[in-house]
């Protein structure tokens, strides 16, 4: 089965989640950039807003085809208990090339089962794995048996 891993990350915790599926997988991962300024504590709060507000941004071309994939692996953090902007700009783009979905998520505290709902309805799939990760269990290095489970899900499907 090929699969891509597409993310966005504003902190890099998850990026890092990626990039360990991507690594234990053996499959192609793709970042997406938000052309939106997010850093700061000014980004993190207009972040928040936008992704309550369900608001899309303007987000870098793509350099993976999602159609060329048999699997396409979502991953992003929770903010205001829903997905990124650039997550939610990337399956509007892309949602009718999508064959299989899996997701995971990063959080702080909560949000992850909005989330998953939330990008379920915009994909209109149901996926085959989904995953959420502490913050703070990700930076720790304690989150590789739960992604060593969600891999193994992905790969039964």
């Amino acid at each position: 089965m090929k699969t891509l891993v597409v993310y966005y990350s504003r902190t890099k915790i998850t990026e890092k989640v990626a990039q360990t599926i991507s690594e234990n997988i053996n499959c192609d991962i793709e970042e997406i950039i938000d052309l939106k300024n997010r850093s700061g504590a000014i980004g993190y709060l207009k972040a928040g807003r936008d992704a309550m507000r369900k608001k899309e941004t303007e987000i870098s071309i793509s350099d993976k085809d999602p159609s060329k994939y048999d699997c396409i692996i979502i991953g992003t953090p929770v903010w205001a208990f829903t997905m990124a902007p650039a997550i939610r700009t990337y399956i509007n783009q892309n949602k009718n090339k999508f064959k299989k979905v899996a997701f995971f998520c990063t959080e702080g505290g909560s949000g992850h089962e909005k989330t998953f709902k939330d990008i379920g309805e915009l994909t209109k799939k149901k996926p085959i794995a989904t995953m959420f990760l502490f913050t703070k269990d990700v930076s720790k290095e304690q989150h590789i048996n739960k992604t060593q489970e969600f891999i193994e899900k992905i790969k039964e499907n």
